[in-house]
């Protein structure tokens, strides 16, 4: 009930897509200003992104002990009353029945009424805090950042504003059918007034926020992304020292995969370097075959399966079997006694040229 509330309120409220509806009574109080929550990035199953609650503030994860001074202001927003008449059918329908928390077997239609009364801004003090953050700096080993820096799909985010309730408040559903000249037809072996569900809530209980994403550089510096174009996360390592990382154990495998070939190589860890270098700074995908780097004078790279000569492990790296057995090569190199190498279209055919011919 209180999910479905929260999201009509921000529905009818709006505020440019910003603020977020508050999804569980429970958590309320933890989306107070400069609170740190996180931010899961959408994926194919989910149009929306979601968030989630932690018992951390953005003190909690800066170095050092000083205090955040930024100020938070508060202003009223608006009195906001809703009745709603919800039909169940279709996949809004679907959902609200999630929100609601109980059985609506038997209904067709949900009648909201929320009664927020007078509703609160409370915002943080932006400039204030943007000054303060430049001689601040992100401390690594704290829980949240430690977890949430392994997730490709997390981001950490702050609590920039929050809208509350100023007094006691109540929620009511009351789900029925809906009849042809007045608002609900009550099904008589239920009872004769339909079923109802009410709860009441407390005084300053948070129902909506929005957040500032926050971009972690590696040194420690970060910012508030301000914008809604900014994006949040962690700063990537330099690309050499993870593709370094990369080649060395694909060279690992491959010498331990293909001792016999590596052996016939002059010079080999220079040349499986040059190899798995070449390959990413092409950045060529093992089917594409495109010619356009090869160099001048190259054998020409033919389909063997169309010279009667079946699949194969390619020559240079020995991969390729069962279903990736290689089919393309060269006709003008022989190895081992056969008048043809099997090889990869890309990189392997041109590297074989390079190192070999």
């Amino acid at each position: 009930m209180f999910a479905a509330a929260t999201k009509n309120f921000v529905k009818q409220v709006g505020d440019g897509g910003r603020l977020v509806p508050v999804p569980s009574l429970s958590e309320a109080d933890k989306y107070q200003p400069l609170s740190l929550v996180i931010k899961k990035r959408k994926c194919l199953l989910s149009k929306k992104s979601k968030f989630a609650s932690t018992p951390f503030t953005l003190k909690d994860i800066l170095e050092g002990e000083k205090e955040i001074s930024a100020g938070v202001s508060s202003y009223q927003l608006l009195n906001y009353e809703d009745k709603s008449d919800v039909s169940l059918n279709g996949r809004r329908g679907n959902q609200i029945i999630n929100d609601v928390g109980f059985d609506v077997a038997g209904s067709d239609s949900i009648a909201f009424k929320a009664s927020f009364g007078i509703v609160t801004k409370h915002e943080v003090e932006v400039p204030t805090l943007l000054k303060e953050l430049t001689t601040r700096k992100i401390n690594f080993d704290h829980c949240l950042v430690h977890q949430t820096r392994k997730s490709r799909m997390e981001i950490l985010c702050v609590v920039m504003e929050s809208i509350r309730t100023t007094r006691q408040c109540s929620l009511t559903v009351h789900t029925g059918m809906r009849g042809e000249t007045m608002r609900f037809h009550i099904i008589e072996d239920q009872n004769n007034k339909g079923r109802d569900k009410a709860i009441v809530f407390p005084a300053h209980t948070t129902i909506a926020f929005s957040v500032f994403e926050l971009y972690i550089r590696l040194d420690g510096n970060f910012e508030l992304c301000v914008t809604p174009i900014a994006k949040g996360g962690f700063e990537k390592e330099k690309s050499g020292s993870s593709s370094m990382n990369k080649l060395r154990r694909l060279k690992h495998n491959l010498f331990h995969r293909n001792k016999r070939i590596v052996s016939i190589i002059p010079s080999s860890d220079g040349y499986l370097e040059d190899l798995f270098t070449d390959y990413y700074e092409k950045a060529a995908s093992m089917t594409d075959l495109s010619t356009s780097y090869l160099r001048e004078g190259a054998h020409a790279r033919i389909n063997l399966l169309n010279n009667n000569i079946p699949k194969g492990p390619c020559v240079l790296c020995g991969m390729g079997s069962s279903k990736r057995e290689t089919v393309y090569g060269c006709l003008e190199c022989s190895f081992n006694g056969q008048k043809y190498v099997r090889l990869h279209a890309v990189p392997c055919f041109d590297l074989w040229h390079k190192r070999v011919k």
